[in-house]
């Protein structure tokens, strides 16, 4: 069998001592526990909802804090990687990963854990922007596709064991034992990282972080999903206004900034760079949420143990698991475009057969469903990931893993704006209970029908990013 080169060291890396098989297990380690974190919190959501009095709102916001403290900063520490060095970055990241975990913890209060949950998610933008970027500063660019596939594989596997461990520890510990349990996980990430991972790469060195279109787009963003919180009121909706405007602003300095955090000639210029994006926005817009319902929905609806309800979610993310490794493989011979689409397509006849969920559906429908669903990511993500990386310089490697980072959590908020929404259209603030079944039902059809939607767009999105031009 002929070495893969997973194990042999990159020459042309700016370290060359650096062990493409100690960056790879950097990033699996990483990849794992912040994936592992949030699907094994979405089982223990009504735990915690339960124990701090939170409606469903209240629940949504205890997992769109971290999202949306992560997507705020990603950008800018995706810049100050490539200026000061990924590793640097990367390291710090783990370390206040590990804190704030344990913080999260000792929480006494809904807000408190919200709070907690706002500096993790900032720990996480310093991990998400790196990662990538560390295995693209590695491999050449034959053999990216493969580490990629790996690398996201070990996502997926925090997916799939975070639902099983999340319903199990809170079921027989409590829900804050699954934060306990990270720190040792962190703490073993960060010596590897100290110990093993040698080499700086820092491309962009001597270039300034433009702190002034940081702050803008951080406020724009969390004015953004505050005003979807806020919807229908017409607070949410100057709350959008001012965000969009926002939005446009930060447009208008990026273009006029010498050094911009957001190169956005990478989007005007960059066809497969644009579109690839484009197509992970949507893709993750259309998902994310799905766990979130369907846990609500075993447990409320079906009656289910949060351990039960765990062993029915793992299926989506253990097919992500076992076929993202052959999804990379494939993009390195075969065009991304080509695969992902065909990922999105199957991800849009999952989508469909939610459609078909009642207070009596059986649970191999939903399995079938989520498998589906499971399948189109892997399809999706990892020749997605491989498109994006390959299309932009050396220097760009940090802002590229930034950006598509972005573009990731960004839809993952925007699927919980969504959700937000349709169920305080629904809801209001009104508990979930027995008599509102049918209502919660009837919202969750409503979303699905939006995510099948935007699945279907995404398709396009995917079909046009064009030919990949791979870096050097």
């Amino acid at each position: 069998m002929k070495n893969s080169g997973l194990t042999g060291v990159q020459s042309e890396a700016p370290q060359a001592a650096t062990s493409k098989r100690v960056a790879l297990w950097v990033a699996v380690l990483g990849g794992f526990f912040t994936p592992f974190m949030g699907s094994a919190i979405n089982i223990a959501l009504s735990a915690i909802g339960r124990e701090f009095s939170l409606d469903a709102l209240g629940m949504n916001w205890v997992a769109t804090a971290y999202l949306l403290a992560a997507a705020m900063f990603l950008l800018p520490f995706g810049k100050l990687a490539d200026i000061y060095g990924r590793k640097k970055i990367y390291t710090w990241g783990i370390g206040l990963y590990t804190v704030t975990s344990f913080l999260c913890g000792t929480a006494t209060s809904g807000f408190m854990l919200i709070v907690f949950r706002v500096f993790q998610g900032i720990a996480g933008a310093m991990i998400f922007g790196t990662g990538m970027a560390i295995l693209t500063s590695v491999f050449p660019p034959q053999e990216r596709g493969q580490a990629f596939g790996i690398s996201v594989a070990s996502v997926y596997l925090g997916l799939s064991l975070g639902p099983v461990a999340g319903g199990f520890l809170t079921q027989h510990l409590g829900w804050r034992s699954i934060f306990f349990i990270i720190v040792p996980m962190c703490l073993a990430v960060f010596i590897l990282v100290l110990w093993k991972l040698k080499g700086e790469w820092a491309e962009a060195k001597g270039e300034r972080l433009d702190l002034a279109g940081s702050v803008v787009y951080s406020l724009a963003l969390v004015t953004l999903i505050f005003g979807f919180s806020r919807l229908p009121s017409m607070l949410g909706a100057c709350c959008i206004g001012a965000a969009l405007l926002g939005f446009i602003l930060f447009v208008k300095m990026e273009n006029q900034c010498a050094a911009p955090v957001l190169d956005l000639t990478l989007f005007k210029n960059n066809r497969v760079f644009a579109f690839s994006s484009l197509a992970a926005l949507i893709n993750y817009s259309a998902t994310f949420a799905v766990g979130f319902l369907l846990s609500l929905y075993l447990q409320y609806v079906q009656g289910l143990s949060p351990q039960k309800a765990g062993m029915v979610l793992i299926s989506q993310p253990l097919f992500m698991a076992m076929f993202s490794p052959l999804a990379g493989r494939l993009s390195d011979r075969i065009e991304a475009r080509i695969v992902a689409s065909i990922g999105m397509g199957l991800t849009v006849l999952g989508m469909l057969l939610l459609l078909l969920l009642d207070a009596e559906t059986p649970l191999p429908l939903v399995v079938v469903s989520l498998i589906f669903i499971g399948l189109g990511f892997a399809l999706f993500s990892s020749p997605n990931t491989n498109a994006v990386m390959g299309s932009v310089e050396r220097r760009y490697y940090g802002v590229a893993s930034a950006a598509l980072g972005t573009m990731r959590l960004t839809g993952q908020m925007l699927s919980m704006a969504i959700t937000m929404l349709v169920m305080a259209l629904y809801f209001g603030k009104s508990p979930i209970t027995p008599e509102s079944h049918g209502r919660f039902i009837l919202s969750m059809h409503t979303i699905f029908v939006i995510f099948s939607l935007l699945c279907a767009a995404g398709v396009f999105a995917s079909l046009a990013r064009g030919v990949r031009s791979l870096s050097k």
